[in-house]
């Protein structure tokens, strides 16, 4: 079995490498026009379809649930998933139903084409850098204010095996400045299916992921001395939902 799943993993992550990259390619001209006239809304739209092809051709198929009730997000808010996998960002816009702007790694400026999305509607952040995180989150404030979500991993890094890290402060002091409400969601398996780590050694294989979208988070009349508050709440709960599915081990 552990020799199929050797042999298997590393081709259909290759053909996930390609029904990411090829459909980009011949979407690029959309997505560029959108991208430099301004026509975010569109943008976002197209970055769904695209999601949509993703999945169909790696038979990925995200099965997103409600921790109460279904409910039409809030807008603008702050939206705060835990970072399992790669696959994360690919069903983010499952979950949101209007324009987001996503916070990630500077690095991805560095990808010809994809960079484009950094520099006209997603924000990238420099975490080795105090300056450039700083930098990152007042665009982010900025986009905010002009009526778009952002989607913000606290963790930071992508955790080992599904495992919830330490969150930063950052995500919360902006909810609170901009008196917006937080979106915890919780990616449960992800990882299953996209593991981070060598291309033969972590796992890769099509399937039905699980992703649970908590309840906004209100932080109206919040100041700065309800950052760890609102912090420990939100990772309480992505760790209570993950405890329901693997156990307390987790």
């Amino acid at each position: 079995m552990k020799i199929i799943r050797f042999i298997l993993s590393p081709i259909w992550k290759l053909w996930l490498v390609l029904s990411f990259t090829i459909p980009f390619i011949i979407m690029f001209p959309v997505f560029y026009y959108a991208l430099v006239n301004n026509k975010l809304d569109f943008a976002f739209k197209m970055k769904r379809v695209w999601a949509r092809i993703i999945c169909l051709l790696t038979f990925l198929y995200p099965r997103i649930s409600y921790s109460s009730v279904k409910y039409k997000l809030p807008k603008p808010c702050i939206i705060v998933p835990n970072h399992t996998s790669y696959l994360d960002i690919v069903f983010s816009p499952f979950i949101v139903d209007h324009t987001v702007a996503f916070m990630a790694k500077y690095e991805l400026l560095k990808i010809p084409l994809f960079k484009y999305f950094f520099v006209y509607l997603d924000i990238p952040v420099n975490r080795k850098s105090i300056t450039g995180a700083h930098k990152a989150f007042s665009e982010a404030g900025k986009k905010i204010d002009q009526g778009l979500s952002v989607v913000i991993y606290p963790e930071g890094t992508i955790g080992d095996r599904g495992k919830l890290r330490p969150f930063k402060n950052g995500a919360f002091k902006l909810a609170i400045e901009k008196q917006v409400p937080l979106i915890p969601v919780v990616n449960l398996n992800n990882w299953w299916y996209l593991e981070n780590g060598g291309f033969f050694k972590s796992n890769g294989r099509p399937g039905c992921p699980k992703i649970i979208v908590g309840d906004p988070i209100n932080t109206v009349g919040m100041d700065e001395n309800n950052v760890d508050e609102l912090k420990n709440k939100v990772h309480t709960f992505i760790q209570e939902e993950l405890n329901k599915f693997y156990g307390k081990q987790n």
